[in-house]
């Protein structure tokens, strides 16, 4: 399962999170997302754990909770449908 993980403090990184989801169960992934010219830190993240019990757990006890003085958002996270690209071309004028 996916987890999505907001608000957190622009210091942690993803050896944290994963310490702090490993409690629950294995963690295949984390990763916090980071803004592409200055690689600071966006405040969220993903966490990936392989058992949905587990992670359903995780978000359960780990939501709302204080980590490194912010108080962070837990849930599970929402698939995405593909974004849509820009093709530079215009919409078709009315007449």
């Amino acid at each position: 399962m996916n987890i999505f993980i907001a608000n957190l403090n622009y210091k942690i990184r993803e050896e944290k999170l994963k310490e702090l989801f490993s409690a629950f169960g294995e963690v295949t992934s984390a990763r916090i997302i980071t803004d592409r010219n200055s690689g600071r830190s966006k405040g969220y993240g993903f966490v990936e754990m392989s058992d949905d019990n587990k992670a359903l757990l995780a978000i359960e006890q780990l939501n709302d909770t204080e980590l490194e003085d912010r108080k962070i958002v837990v849930k599970a996270s929402e698939e995405r449908s593909e974004p849509k690209r820009f093709t530079g071309r215009r919409p078709p004028q009315q007449r």
